[in-house]
């Protein structure tokens, strides 16, 4: 890990390790529970590591060995059904009480001094949420890193359904608990039936030419994509980030396909007057965990030495930085987003855009999408390796993407915080759905995404109806000479499941509609732009 990760900070205590400790959960299930602790007199802090993924690669030496070099107790543990414990894995509906269960442990360690931090990506970040529900007064610091907070987000975008990333969700949920080999295994099948179980009629139960019967709840997830439906009661934590005094460290990354919850998480706790800090990086989920890790280990072990040693040498000077994409360069901000001014950028006809407002109602370009050869996915928010930012050229060349681009900016222009398109557009079907996105055109044209999104559409066949489309947020600095390029298509598959033209659920849909889409001049992309430059960080 030196050898890969310049900056990783010396080692300050050799490692100790207990592996395969029983921790009883409330009900007796056995949880399964590794033990890492610096070889050196005196207490330390503890830090609760809980996962569904195993306790091997990554966890055991990014965070069993890692931590406790620099002086803390760090106990692993594999969340029920996964990893050796017993009892049956659910998404959510443990979480609380397991985590509990293992605090309650702990007091009865002789080597518990009674300070307690999380720590943790991903689910390892929701299972951090689900304790901080009924947070024990041992608990005194949190860091979310890439994590989640809400299920039902990470499996469906505004009714549509994240197909490819939820496969990918089951593979990790499924396979990586029983070792390496297993989820190397489950990725490549995967990867090479992808299209296969994405285009299968009906989707439901297509997994299984990967998973077998080893992920019975993907079908589940999948069936469910209102966040109101009675299916999803208890899973979405959002009630103790609004009354949360722990303090917390989020980390996200500006291609990661949970940012939106960890704005989200930011929010809530500042609005609740908790102290928290956010770091967003140029990262996607994966590589915020690799070559991400420097930054991401130094700002979690700043965070938790503040809050558990009360050494705050680390600690930056304001509680937001944020790399500014186009730049290759960090920013101290005082808060996120740093400014609520916003301007509309809107289509013309052959493909201009333009600052200046529509004065007529009129179609600006139509285009139809065929299920049959669905408009494809490129980079973006992904879990699998074609991640970030991509040159999407190739892509804009297709008869089903429109494209909208401005003239060359004359002076630098940065975008720093939500940016959205509202569209008015018109299907003859009546059903459809629009995926916007936001590239930088450099001076070569090439044509890089920066954020994007996806609306439904539901009207009378033929009649203008408007839409929102949430782009998620930035930070991003358009050169001088760039160009900004507003790309609209009928989808991204298999990043999203595809429309099937007729309003039919996309998980037992058997057959397909093409679909025409008209786009009106109305519509407009809001940027917020215009802010006053953040502080370069040192």
């Amino acid at each position: 890990m030196r050898a890969s990760w310049r900056g990783l900070p010396a080692k300050r205590h050799e490692v100790g390790r207990q592996r395969g400790l029983v921790v009883p959960a409330a009900d007796g299930s056995p949880l399964l529970t590794d033990h890492y602790f610096p070889r050196a007199a005196g207490d330390f802090p503890t830090l609760l590591v809980r996962s569904p993924y195993g306790r091997g690669l990554p966890w055991a030496p990014l965070y069993g060995l890692l931590f406790a070099e620099q002086g803390f107790h760090v106990v692993l543990q594999s969340c029920r059904g996964t990893g050796g414990s017993g009892g049956s894995f659910h998404l959510w509906r443990n979480e609380p009480l397991d985590g509990l269960a293992t605090v309650s442990w702990l007091r009865e360690q002789p080597w518990f001094n009674g300070v307690l931090g999380t720590v943790g990506p991903s689910y390892l970040g929701y299972v951090q949420w689900a304790l901080a529900l009924d947070p024990p007064p041992e608990l005194k610091a949190m860091v979310v890193q890439v994590g989640l907070h809400d299920p039902h987000a990470e499996f469906h975008t505004r009714g549509v359904l994240n197909l490819e990333n939820a496969l990918l969700v089951g593979v990790g949920m499924a396979c990586q608990h029983r070792g390496t080999a297993a989820l190397l295994g489950a990725m490549f099948r995967l990867r090479r039936r992808l299209r296969a179980i994405t285009t299968a009629r009906p989707l439901r139960g297509a997994h299984a030419l990967v998973l077998g019967d080893r992920a019975p709840w993907l079908d589940e997830v999948m069936a469910h994509p209102d966040p109101e439906d009675p299916y999803w009661h208890g899973a979405a934590l959002t009630e103790p980030m609004d009354r949360l005094t722990v303090p917390t460290g989020l980390i996200a990354g500006w291609h990661d396909l949970l940012l939106d919850q960890s704005l989200e998480q930011y929010r809530r706790l500042r609005r609740a007057g908790c102290e928290t800090s956010l770091l967003v990086g140029p990262w996607t989920h994966q590589s915020a965990m690799q070559q991400g890790w420097p930054e991401v280990f130094a700002e979690t072990l700043g965070w938790l030495r503040a809050h558990l040693l009360a050494d705050r040498s680390a600690l930056r000077p304001t509680p937001v930085r944020v790399h500014l994409g186009g730049e290759g360069a960090w920013q101290d901000l005082d808060d996120w987003p740093s400014t609520t001014t916003a301007g509309s950028w809107h289509p013309l006809p052959g493909g201009h855009l333009t600052r200046l407002a529509p004065t007529a109602s009129e179609p600006v370009a139509t285009f139809r999408y065929d299920p049959d050869d669905p408009t494809p996915s490129l980079g973006g928010p992904l879990l699998s390796l074609g991640a970030g930012p991509r040159d999407n050229r190739t892509l804009e060349s297709r008869a089903d993407v429109l494209t909208f681009t401005s003239a060359p900016l004359t002076e630098p222009l940065d975008v720093l915080g939500p940016v959205s398109a509202r569209l008015v557009v018109a299907t003859d079907t009546g059903h459809g759905e629009v995926f916007v996105r936001l590239c930088d055109v450099d001076l070569r044209g090439r044509s890089t995404n920066v954020c994007d999104g996806i609306a439904r559409v539901h009207a009378e066949p033929g009649s203008p109806t408007t839409v929102t489309a949430p782009m998620s947020s930035t930070a991003h600095r358009f050169p001088a000479g760039h160009r900004l390029r507003w790309q609209i298509s009928g989808g991204a598959h298999p990043r999203y499941a595809r429309g099937t033209g007729d309003g039919t659920p996309a998980l037992d849909a058997t057959s397909y509609t093409p679909v025409h889409i008209t786009l009106y001049a109305e519509s407009a992309l809001t940027l917020p732009h215009g802010s006053e430059p953040g502080r370069p960080s040192g």
